[in-house]
């Protein structure tokens, strides 16, 4: 259908034409008007209205970010108690080998204490990866200690002092942590019923089953009594330390006598002063009472002596 306009001029209708370059600006400005509310179409439809996998998206950071929150709080509980568990274990290396322990950085812990712990997420795979070469800098500074504690047994073994080692056996065989009962400390006596100095370890054992020398020695004590810790042995193993091996059934060594580690001393048994039967074990050093829980690394895995340490500390009765 044609197109008039009414000319005020001539006082008349003209037909209106376009010319080609009306016809272009008119397309570009339909077309620009067309794009605009496309976009701000697709800008509502963005910010209102979400799809599935973008509500489930928003649901995952939201749980990671909870999870994330606890993660920081474990990692700086565990930093604690590595602290603590250096602690001790740098009191034990000294007791056992009479040496202070080596000197091992472990950046893992600097990381796992660190203050800001806030991690892009462009940055996790490299905080993951720094954490992990942390790890293998934890392994290697641990493979190094074994080294040197090697190295420090080896030389005193060439040393004027002769070969010695401190006594970290078992002195039952196949000892578990359930068998660990009360060590050193204020325990209650089960006669008694009030708290008193135990100086040992009480480890509980059927009568009749064997017990060994936790290391070799010279036996400087065999006692056979109906009161106190009953039947005693006792193993001077040099450089300060003993052994004393209480409320045997028999015994199976002679005042004197070298023996071996491992080496059978007599058997459990109910003799002396004892509420059922059991050994009680002393570790001594300079005739100072020592904790034995803190030698049986030796021979109990990290989980085993862990448990063992947590049955000995918890165990407020004692046996005799």
């Amino acid at each position: 259908m044609a197109k008039y306009e009414f000319n005020w001029k001539n006082f008349n209708f003209e037909k209106v034409t376009h010319s080609v370059g009306d016809i272009l600006l008119m397309v570009m400005k339909w077309a620009v008007e067309i794009t605009t509310m496309a976009a701000f179409g697709y800008l509502i439809i963005a910010v209102f209205v979400s799809t599935d996998t973008e509500k489930q998206l928003r649901r995952e950071n939201r749980a990671y970010e909870k999870m994330w929150g606890d993660m920081k709080r474990r990692e700086k509980l565990v930093s604690g108690v590595v602290d603590e568990l250096n602690l001790k274990d740098k009191a034990i290396y000294s007791q056992v080998f009479h040496a202070d322990a080596p000197d091992v950085n472990l950046p893992v812990t600097d990381l796992m204490a660190a203050e800001n712990d806030t991690i892009e997420e462009r940055n996790i795979v490299m905080n993951t990866a720094n954490r992990l070469d942390a790890l293998s800098s934890a392994g290697d500074s641990v493979t190094e200690n074994l080294r040197a504690v090697l190295a420090l047994l080896t030389a005193r073994s060439r040393g004027k002092e002769g070969f010695w080692m401190p006594p970290m056996q078992a002195p039952l065989k196949d000892l578990t942590y359930t068998q660990i009962a009360a060590s050193v400390g204020d325990k209650i006596n089960p006669f008694l019923k009030v708290e008193k100095e135990h100086d040992g370890l009480d480890v509980i054992a059927p009568q009749g089953e064997n017990v060994f020398a936790t290391a070799g020695g010279t036996v400087f004590e065999v006692t056979r009594s109906r009161k106190g810790l009953g039947n005693v042995v006792g193993i001077d193993h040099g450089n300060g330390y003993r052994t004393r091996y209480a409320h045997l059934g028999t015994i199976t060594v002679s005042k004197g006598q070298t023996v071996s580690a491992g080496q059978t001393l007599g058997t459990v048994g109910i003799s002396g002063k004892t509420y059922a039967p059991h050994l009680h074990y002393e570790v001594l050093r300079d005739t100072l009472a020592q904790d034995p829980v803190n030698y049986m690394f030796a021979f109990l895995d990290p989980l085993r002596y862990m448990e063992a340490t947590y049955m000995s500390v918890n165990t407020r009765q004692s046996l005799d």
